[in-house]
């Protein structure tokens, strides 16, 4: 399966409860911070809901 590299760009500071959920969820707590997921649906839904607020990088 397929990873993808998810990076912290933008702060949670006045952003939705909601937000600041998927961002602990996806294990981004401080900024500039990386994490490597696998790509599934769900993921990629969490990512979208943050899109404006992070990063995203394929990998193989």
């Amino acid at each position: 399966m397929a990873k993808i590299k998810v990076k912290k760009v933008k702060s949670a500071i006045n952003r939705t409860q909601t937000q600041k959920r998927i961002l602990e969820s996806l294990g981004l707590r401080k900024m500039n911070q990386v994490v490597e997921h696998d790509d599934t649906p769900s993921i990629l839904g969490m990512i979208n809901k943050v899109q404006h607020l992070v990063s995203v990088e394929g990998t193989k």
